[in-house]
């Protein structure tokens, strides 16, 4: 019988280890990375295209370009395309990027092969349709009006400006007119500089078969295609203008509650200290049972949640605190993360409160990255930000070797508050 009064011994993950595809050169000169795993007859097929919103001469004319690729070929009609991806149990996912676009096929493998000869309509002859063109972008139009009278929204954008500038692409807000300047036109443009076999990358997950591969040669391997003599992006570089102001409040007169939004600039995946600010950012706001969650939301009730993250962009780090309370606790709120800050600043984290941490992170590594389409969003990832093929598993090592010294370290390095700018986006109070 089990003892049902005694948990489980926690016991420390030895090794973490990621799957290697199988990758190869298709006769046009495009990478083909190959993971062949699981039992199921499921395929994954993603196409990733260099560019993204970084290259984009207007903005939304790279997330527009990826959305209406599916809304009408030289072969097919939107509806015939959906009809028959339909038909064969496939899906589309089309997702954009700062510097790539993405179009993610899943299939049956009974059906890849027919899935795949759309797919190729989709990507190699896109007509871009004025009606359908209309009605993705009024629909999207009434989603962003909708979104802007969010405090959240307004306090994640006012953010991202106050951090980049007006001018870089990751500081640009957004505006109504901005869905109004997007045509057939615009949307070529784009396609046509970035859209072609010297500024894609294959992926093909699942039950692979050699019919499955032979389909990819034919369809996307055999010759050159798109814009003749077209050359793979360049992300261009921008610079920084950063606010001098410590805070920025965005009045919501009729807000029922505020947002707050805190960030600062930290340091890159590629840095030594990266771990350790991964463990450090997780005991800090990252999990349910962190500081910013014991703290702020169990012992003084200021608000349901709160978090802290890292975020990545290629060549820049960010750290973000992100909450939302009632506007009469934004001030002892705010107050209260500088002194968790401050606490990771001056005192060693206890030794059992970071081993809690730590297997909190590697088994969220593990459960992350378990099959092999979520194994294929990791070698996106770590492709798409320039990272090496064992970034994953020499993190998984540093977190696991993480002492309570170097957080202390890393802490004070990289976690100061000075560096942080404050936004409030809610009703006066």
């Amino acid at each position: 019988m089990l003892d049902r009064t005694t948990p489980p011994v926690i016991r420390p993950m030895e090794r973490f280890s990621l799957a290697v595809p199988d990758r190869c050169r298709l006769r046009n000169g495009i990478l083909l990375n190959v993971l062949q795993m699981g039992d199921e007859d499921v395929i994954r097929f993603d196409v990733l295209m260099r560019g993204g919103q970084w290259c984009q001469e207007q903005p939304l004319q790279s997330i527009f370009t990826n959305r209406m690729l599916r809304e009408g070929t030289r072969s097919y009609s939107s509806a015939q395309i959906a009809e028959r991806l339909d038909f064969y149990g496939a899906w589309l996912d089309l997702s954009s990027s700062v510097n790539c676009n993405i179009v993610t096929l899943y299939t049956l493998g009974k059906y890849f092969e027919r899935s795949v000869e759309i797919l190729a309509s989709i990507l190699k002859e896109p007509v871009f349709p004025d009606e359908e063109l209309s009605v993705v972008v009024n629909t999207n139009k009434r989603q962003y009006l909708v979104n802007a009278q969010r405090v959240e929204s307004i306090a994640r954008q006012w953010l991202a400006r106050a951090l980049f500038g007006a001018e870089h692409p990751l500081g640009h807000m957004k505006e109504a007119e901005d869905y109004d300047r997007i045509t057939p036109e615009t949307l070529r443009r784009f396609y046509e500089a970035h859209y072609h076999s010297s500024n894609c990358t294959l992926y093909v997950s699942g039950k692979v078969t050699g019919n499955a591969l032979r389909c990819i040669e034919q369809h996307f391997g055999n010759a050159p295609w798109g814009r003749e003599g077209a050359v793979p992006s360049v992300l261009p570089t921008f610079a920084l203008q950063t606010t001098t102001e410590k805070r920025l409040f965005v009045e919501k007169p009729e807000a029922l509650q505020s947002a707050v939004r805190l960030g600062s600039f930290t340091i890159g995946q590629l840095h030594p200290d990266y771990a350790k600010m991964k463990v450090l950012t997780t005991l800090f706001g990252g999990y349910f049972g962190s500081r910013l969650m014991s703290n702020i939301r169990e012992e003084k009730g200021y608000t349901y949640g709160i978090a802290a993250g890292l975020v990545h962009y290629p060549g820049i780090g960010m750290i973000i605190v992100g909450t939302e309370a009632a506007n009469e606790y934004v001030e002892p709120l705010i107050r209260e993360v500088y002194h968790e800050m401050d606490r990771l600043c001056e005192e060693p984290v206890p030794a059992d409160e970071l081993e809690m941490v730590k297997n909190y992170l590697m088994g969220d590594l593990c459960r992350t990255y378990e099959s092999a389409f979520s194994i294929s969003d990791a070698w996106i990832m770590q492709d798409t930000s320039g990272l090496p093929d064992d970034f994953l598993e020499r993190t998984a090592e540093a977190i696991c070797a993480t002492r309570p010294e170097e957080l202390l370290q890393a802490a004070r390095t990289h976690l100061r508050k000075e560096n942080f700018l404050e936004i409030v986006a809610g009703k006066k109070v």
